[in-house]
């Protein structure tokens, strides 16, 4: 009976020693690794099971995990690109002249000037310019614009900056209130 005694308290030992929380750790990590890597068409465990078809909605495909560090740094990025398409509409306001006298707020640039001021401020100008259209900020004649071959390109603003710096400035807001105060790194196991 005390042999008996004696090893159940040796096993007992051994159960909670250090070493055997590590490996049950390691064990349990292990077994979601290898879970994880079941739905992962591009691992090698998936090649040789058959592809498993990943189920994603329209809504979800190519956009970060809800509440992730990379979902956080996407929003950031969208507010500093309304910001800098928001002094790009204020250069143009400031520098340009006005389209018409019946609306002085209206004003037009040529991109050959805008380039030679805007680059002072940022290196992003044309890309910015692609951006500010596609939100229906500016219009100009062309698909893109270059430096030097479209220097006599007008661009012109579509709105008046005041109108341009509420529409931005109210997306920046939308932005802001919709960002995760506590994101979350995107873990690779499920």
């Amino acid at each position: 009976m005390t042999d008996v005694a004696h090893e159940l308290g040796a096993l007992r030992l051994i159960v909670d020693s250090p070493l055997s929380s590590k490996v049950a750790l390691f064990n349990q990590t292990a077994q979601s690794h290898r879970e994880s890597q079941l739905s992962n068409p591009f691992s090698d465990a998936q090649a040789s099971r058959g592809m498993a078809r990943l189920q994603i909605s329209k809504e979800e495909y190519g956009k970060p995990k809800a509440g992730s560090l990379t979902e956080y740094r996407g929003k950031k990025a969208n507010i500093q690109v309304y910001q800098e398409m928001l002094e790009l509409c204020q250069v143009i306001d400031v520098d340009g002249k006005p389209v018409s006298k019946k609306n002085p707020d209206i004003k037009m640039i040529y991109f050959g000037e805008l380039f030679n001021i805007y680059t002072h401020i940022n290196d992003k100008l044309v890309g910015l310019l692609l951006r500010a259209r596609k939100h229906d900020l500016i219009q100009f004649e062309g698909e893109c614009l270059f430096q030097r071959r479209d220097d006599h390109v007008p661009v012109y603003l579509t709105k008046p900056v005041a109108q341009i710096r509420d529409i931005l400035v109210g997306k920046q807001t939308e932005i802001r209130r919709s960002l995760s105060p506590n994101p979350q790194p995107t873990n690779m196991l499920p």
